[in-house]
């Protein structure tokens, strides 16, 4: 059952094309072919569906996480935003540093970023009970905003033709590729290893237990001892 759904909405999504591009006058399998098979026709263009996975890829470890716990956090894009603007933050301060330390600055500067973020719908659930969902989506507009304002101002390039852009980052502030002539990064395999690793905490490890147990059945876990606050906390972060 769990690998139900996903297969009926692929499904359904072919069906549905089908009927759309045939109104349309198109043919369908030219149509499914050019969005799904022309953009990985060759080793770039997979390169690109992989980097442009990998964020995506976090996301969901950190979703299911909470979802797990029955705490429904959609605001994760404004987290990955203020992540990226922290660990951005940090490459522009140590602008033209040749320290080995920077990118793993970054990566940590970019872990506390998006949890201080998602901090506030923990916060704010735990302390007045407020819609998580509702609170998480809405800062996802206010972390866009404030990436906004920092490229049109305190980091916009002044050697960038106007354009709203920071400086591009040194060479000791980015991933090592992977594929050379392509710009797949070690960011990818990071990606593979948060998997591994929520699967291991939450199917192999007590506090994974834990969120199960409250997902499934509140009154179980309150029963067990198991402190439903800490769990929230835990699944938004």
């Amino acid at each position: 059952m769990a690998y139900l759904s996903p297969l009926l909405a692929a499904g359904l999504t072919i069906v549905a094309g089908f009927i759309l591009f045939s109104a349309l006058g198109k043919n369908p399998l030219e149509a499914f072919h050019t969005f799904f098979i022309y953009p990985i026709r060759d080793l770039n263009g997979i390169a690109e569906l992989l980097l442009k996975a990998s964020p995506l890829m976090l996301i969901a470890v950190g979703l299911a996480c909470g979802y797990r716990a029955n705490v429904w956090n959609i605001g994760a894009e404004g987290q990955l935003i203020l992540g990226a603007i922290f660990a951005g933050g940090v490459a522009l301060y140590f602008y033209g540093s040749d320290s080995k330390l920077v990118l793993p600055a970054m990566v940590l500067a970019g872990a506390v970023g998006g949890m201080l973020w998602a901090s506030i719908p923990a916060f704010l659930r735990t302390r007045f009970n407020t819609n998580e969902i509702l609170v998480s989506l809405m800062l996802v507009y206010v972390a866009n905003l404030l990436l906004s304002w920092l490229v049109h101002e305190p980091w916009r390039d002044p050697e960038g033709l106007n354009f709203p852009q920071s400086k591009q980052f040194t060479e000791t502030a980015l991933y090592p590729m992977l594929i050379e002539g392509t710009r797949l990064n070690f960011g990818f395999l990071i990606s593979l290893a948060a998997i591994a690793a929520g699967y291991v905490f939450l199917n192999r490890s007590f506090m994974g237990f834990q969120m199960r147990v409250a997902g499934l059945a509140d009154a179980a876990a309150k029963y067990a001892g198991f402190s439903g606050r800490r769990m929230i906390w835990l699944g938004i972060l």
